[in-house]
């Protein structure tokens, strides 16, 4: 199978990048060092290639009402409010995720969506289905390419960089987003969200523009950065990854994403709803927590959690070395009355780990014990 590759490509050959099969894409894992790139976002900058992410615009004069129906958080909190975001999951009739999401709205009538690329199919495959008869017209936006610049001094970094470009930018808060030069053939949609922990943009310009931001941005002192360091970083941040932390067979309410679950207005029947309204009227068996492993170890996902004189048991979701910490943490499904301490069976032991509330570390700083 040949892999696709981001329009970034070239440059990354040229700042020796080692390339491996991401999901069916040829992506920088590191450029040398996976640790050293973790702690370059964590104390100065770095950027990620995150153009295989799919970006999708929605325009239409029911896309408001098609949204408040097709995500579990409430769309009418950015509604009238241009470059607002908003974080959900999209569920299956039965409370599944079919993916978790951030929604921005732009104009009157047109909101962006990005998606996972992992779920790329099935999330348009969904999307095109609920549409029906409404007025509502789906583009899937491949014509267009994504940067995130992470890190305490991403933005001053980024703004050095392009220039007037991003200069706007300065004045955004966290989760809004706004047009640069919009309807130029140097437009840029900048966000400051991202998937680490840390300040930052997410850039999204032109294929034809990307390399040339990258090499700008380089060139200006942010650290090219690979997908290693960027899980590593979300961990730290508790920030979920799809296909690990939930999915399809797994509520967000069991998945540490209740709060994005809005049931404030009883009229919205977004899908999902009833399967979710169920679940809470019988009780939830598990919950989400954050792991330390108490001694030497590496927490995986898959492991098994055992809790003191509790027949049910848990499951580690993700789990790696925390650079910043210097201790194995992870994301673990337990059951609800789990308390303080617990059991992770890793190979023949069953060794030790703290219970804690993610996440384990937020713009630079440790927040657990």
């Amino acid at each position: 199978m040949t892999l696709k590759e981001t329009p970034i490509i070239k440059a990354h050959q040229d700042m020796g990048a080692k390339l491996v099969d991401f999901g069916g894409w040829n992506m920088p894992i590191h450029y040398g060092s996976q640790i050293d790139e973790h702690h370059q976002v964590r104390k100065d900058a770095g950027m990620f290639d995150v153009c295989h992410m799919t970006i999708v615009d929605l325009r239409g004069c029911e896309v408001n009402d098609y949204l408040a129906k097709l995500l579990a958080n409430d769309v009418a909190k950015i509604i009238g409010k241009p470059g607002k975001a908003l974080y959900s999951c999209m569920l299956n009739d039965e409370g599944g995720v079919i993916d978790d999401l951030i929604t921005y709205a732009m104009q009157d009538a047109w909101v962006r969506v990005i998606v996972n690329s992992s779920t790329r199919k099935k999330d348009l495959a969904w999307m095109r289905s609920q549409i029906g008869n409404m007025a509502v017209e789906l583009n899937e936006r491949d014509d267009l390419a994504m940067i995130a610049v992470q890190g305490p001094n991403a933005r001053e970094l980024a703004a050095k960089a392009l220039g007037d470009d991003i200069d706007g930018a300065q004045a955004l808060k966290p989760f809004n987003a706004l047009l640069i030069n919009a309807d130029s053939d140097k437009e840029r949609f900048v966000a400051r969200t991202g998937y680490t922990g840390e300040d930052g943009y997410e850039i999204v310009c032109a294929n034809d523009q990307a390399e040339q931001m990258w090499r700008q941005l380089a060139a200006a002192g942010v650290h090219p950065c690979g997908l290693g360091a960027r899980d590593t970083l979300r961990l730290e941040a508790g920030m979920n990854l799809y296909g690990n932390d939930m999915d399809e067979t797994q509520s967000p309410l069991e998945s540490g994403l209740s709060w994005t679950v809005d049931f404030s207005n009883d009229k919205r029947r977004f899908i999902g709803r009833s399967a979710l309204e169920k679940q809470k009227e019988q009780g939830i068996n598990y919950k989400f927590v954050g792991l330390i492993l108490k001694g030497k170890g590496v927490l995986r996902a898959h492991q098994q959690v055992l809790i003191e004189n509790n027949a049910l048991t848990g499951e580690l979701t993700s789990g790696t070395f925390s650079p910043t910490m210097q201790q194995a943490i992870g994301f673990a499904r337990v059951p609800t009355d789990a308390e303080d301490t617990c059991l992770v069976a890793i190979r023949k032991k069953q060794l030790e780990a703290k219970i804690v509330k993610l996440p384990f570390v937020r713009n630079g700083k440790v927040l657990v014990d």
